[in-house]
């Protein structure tokens, strides 16, 4: 999209009246009515406000640069307006501001619209381009300006981009001193002009001053020249220019300056030359988070998959526990009421609906994180039709389920990984074309023949094999399988055993139509014994912890009883050996008796709440309470008395 499709004629104001800064803001809002730009000034207006609330958008030089994106926009647009007299616009060098360029992007807009109103906002840091607006007179003028310094910013790019390609292959044959290299992240809260502003001024900066420079755009866009393990490694020091949250646990271990996106725009080389100095504090991230900013590391095959499999959980997992929660309260309303009771048809149906969305948005984050956003709604499309009995050629029984949910998410992701370096060659002119076209059709298009003529039928026929095995099951069999599960959530209390056991009940679960909850049961109960035995076994042998421990302890019956595994974390951390070992054991002996008193739990989360939906209350009790003193009298018992008593 060429910068004069933004900057339209018809919307500029070369004489702009207003002499205060709400004034301005309903003049140029006014003429955006006027012309059919936006539909609803007041909502447009209520937006341009709220952001100048956050942070003034008078950047200094005589320009403040406004901006929305809301559903009252029509179609992105640049307006124009100037002030020979000057605005008091709050702006950040206490001048008056001459220039205006109030920014209005559709809800929806699309990647070529903004990658054009990111460039349109680099552009405005050239201060020759600047002088020359501030003189301009006619529309036309404006727009040979903005022309001009477009064509001049694309041929330095490409004499750049030639030049590199051409020294590669000498890089590698010598070896001349580097430039200080150091990164830099840049956000604002609506991602239009400041962030990519703050960009343009940093790199310009860093080149007149002789460093190498990677800067990572946090936009509406998205994440653009994404910082990896290896660049922040490499860096002198990290520059933070944002005005919302960017992930920071990367950074670690680095001296690091964060600052308003403004300053990236005004005061480079200040931030550059303190990044240098190393003024910058070392950062620490709490608990050495990792980041996902490691695309270009190696990693084994496994912890690639499970991370893109933990994504997916954590993101469904809202949908777990909002309806879980909501359908236990059906269910205690269908009791006390009665099953044709608005209380219990609203609830029970809201519920419902929660759960509907489980495997299409598992399967979706899945793929996100293989592919990236353009491979959202094909994991999502598969992952709905993973739900649907008949979306296949084979008429089963049962859908392809929790397990055809899982494979369509990581077809849905790689899949769109090769659709990517397919259309690698494309050129740069047709870039918007991939993810509002070719993306969603083809991605859609093969998505669907592999779901309907490969995935589901394979996964329908596997998901109903295990249903109606675990259906036929023994008792004896229940049991070791209740006995591994309730195990396996002890063993890593959050991590990669624990999740997958949760994954697998909640798998069941939604295949058997919400109904079968005994391997719920078992991963309940095994996953609120750890924090529970910590608790009882801080208050039955106290000399076996010091005081900040048994303080901290106490707080582990209330999140043991609510189905809150990780408060155990912290101890197990200190004392591994004694805190999981006791409380595998524990949750191994409930969950298996879990299943000799066919304890069912007819919910994915709650806790002692999921106490009131079960027939088997005694089971359910019992189960707890034998794993629980188990478990608390091996660690109280086992574990060596606390060197400060």
């Amino acid at each position: 999209m060429d910068i004069r499709d933004l900057l339209l004629k018809n919307v500029m104001i070369m004489d702009l009246k207003a002499t205060t800064k709400a004034a301005a803001i309903t003049e140029m809002v006014t003429k955006y009515a006027e012309e059919g730009i936006i539909d609803d000034a007041k909502l447009y207006q209520a937006d341009i406000e709220k952001r100048e609330a956050e942070s003034t958008t008078g950047i200094g030089d005589g320009i403040a640069m406004p901006h929305a994106k809301d559903k009252a926009v029509q179609r992105a647009t640049v307006l124009f307006a100037k002030s020979a007299a000057g605005v008091d616009f709050n702006a950040l060098d206490g001048q008056p501001v001459h220039l205006f360029f109030m920014i209005a992007a559709p809800e929806g807009a699309n990647n070529t619209h903004l990658q054009a109103l990111a460039a349109l906002s680099s552009l405005l840091i050239n201060p020759k381009l600047v002088a020359a607006l501030k003189e301009a007179t006619t529309p036309d003028e404006v727009l040979q300006l903005f022309a001009d310094a477009q064509a001049a910013k694309e041929a330095k790019e490409a004499e750049e981009a030639a030049a590199e390609a051409a020294a590669a292959p000498a890089a590698v044959e010598t070896t001349p001193a580097e430039k200080p290299f150091i990164v830099a992240v840049t956000a604002c809260p609506t991602g239009i002009a400041h962030t990519y502003m703050a960009e343009a001024a940093l790199k310009e900066q860093a080149e007149k001053m002789g460093v190498a420079i990677k800067v990572e755009t946090n936009g509406s866009e998205g994440v653009k020249h994404l910082l990896t393990k290896a660049d922040i490694a490499k860096a002198v020091g990290v520059i933070i220019a944002a005005d919302k949250k960017v992930d920071m646990p990367r950074f670690d271990g680095k001296h690091l300056i964060n600052r308003p996106v403004i300053d990236g725009i005004k005061k480079p080389e200040e931030l550059i030359n303190d990044t240098l100095a190393e003024k910058g504090p070392i950062f620490h991230a709490e608990g050495g988070v990792q980041s996902d900013a490691d695309d270009d590391e190696k990693k084994s095959t496994w912890s690639k998959i499970y991370a893109d499999l933990m994504n997916g959980v954590s993101n469904m997992l809202p949908f777990v526990v909002g309806g879980g929660i909501i359908m236990a309260l059906s269910f205690i309303f269908e009791n006390a009421f009665g099953a044709q009771s608005g209380w219990f048809t609203f609830t029970n149906n809201l519920g419902n609906y929660a759960f509907s969305f489980l495997v299409p948005v598992l399967a979706a984050y899945i793929a996100v994180s293989i592919g990236d956003r353009p491979a959202l709604m094909p994991g999502f499309v598969g992952g709905y039709m993973a739900t649907l009995a008949s979306a296949s050629i084979v008429k089963a029984q049962n859908p392809a389920g929790f397990i055809g949910g899982l494979a369509a998410g990581f077809i849905a992701g790689w899949m769109i990984v090769g659709l990517k370096k397919l259309f690698a060659k494309v050129p740069r002119s047709l870039d918007g074309l991939k993810t509002i076209l070719f993306y969603p059709v083809i991605g859609l298009a093969l998505i669907g023949l592999i779901m309907f003529f490969i995935v589901n039928p394979i996964f329908a026929f596997l998901n109903g094999a295990l249903i109606a095995w675990l259906e036929g099951m023994g008792t004896g069999n229940a049991v070791v399988v209740g006995v591994i599960l309730a195990a396996m959530m002890s063993i890593d209390m959050g991590g990669p055993f624990n999740k997958a056991a949760y994954t697998f009940a909640i798998g069941i679960y939604q295949a058997s139509g919400f109904k079968d909850g005994r391997w719920m049961a078992a991963v309940m109960i095994g996953g609120m014994i750890p924090p529970l035995a910590i608790a009882l076994a801080a208050t039955l042998f106290p000399q076996k912890f010091t005081k900040t421990e048994h303080s901290s302890a106490m707080s582990n019956y209330v999140l043991g009883l609510t189905f809150i595994t990780e408060g155990a974390i912290p101890f197990a951390a200190t004392d591994p050996l004694h805190i999981i070992g006791s409380s595998v054991i524990g949750s191994a002996i409930a969950g298996g008796l879990t299943q000799v008193f066919k304890v069912n739990v007819p919910a994915p989360h709650g806790g002692i709440v999921a106490l009131a939906l079960t027939d088997q209350k005694l089971g359910f009790i019992l189960s707890l309470i034998v794993g629980t003193v188990i478990a608390g009298l091996i660690l109280g018992l086992w574990r060596p008395k606390a060197k400060e008593a």
